[in-house]
């Protein structure tokens, strides 16, 4: 597998809509910076044994994010990610330093296309963290297949096409 660089991503991304909107300004030597999206879903308590999310907007009023709490959000930019590529979300090392923490599902399929759903934690121990939309939250790393999959995402995913932050879905 071989990562894309710079001037691959801009070209997949004005040919293909690798990522849309497509932003110059977002692009970096070797990955693709994204923004929080304006809706997140908030962890409430269990309700009948299920667990239980509320949306909140946060184009308007930024989010009080706080310690020890985790929230689904999703990116801005919608991705499309060709058979023959692969994607992985990086959170923004400024973000790592504020005490964001992204929980580890940050594999992009070959396939998928929608925004894509993002784990956050306030690992922080006092301070609270805003979350509004457009912050730019990660980046996004793009590597080439050595083959494309019989199979690809837009086949067998379950959050194929999603357009906003989602739950498990088992």
């Amino acid at each position: 597998m071989t990562s894309l660089v710079d001037w691959q991503i801009e070209e997949l991304c004005k040919e293909s809509n690798l990522v849309s909107p497509y932003n110059q300004l977002q692009l970096n030597p070797a990955s693709y910076d994204v923004l929080l999206g304006d809706k997140i879903l908030i962890e409430r308590p269990p309700v009948n044994g299920l667990r239980a999310w509320e949306e909140v907007d946060i184009l308007e009023k930024p989010y009080q994010f706080v310690p020890g709490e985790i929230i689904l959000g999703c990116t801005n930019e919608k991705v499309n990610i060709p058979r023959h590529l692969e994607a992985v979300f990086c959170l923004k090392s400024s973000r790592g330093r504020e005490g964001f923490d992204h929980v580890l599902s940050a594999y992009i399929d070959p396939g998928f296309s929608g925004r894509i759903t993002l784990e956050l934690h306030n690992a922080n121990r006092y301070n609270n963290l805003k979350l509004y939309a457009g912050l730019r939250i990660g980046q996004l790393r793009f590597s080439t297949l050595s083959a494309s999959p019989r199979n690809a995402y837009d086949v067998t995913g379950r959050y194929h096409l999603d357009m906003k932050p989602e739950p498990s879905k088992g």
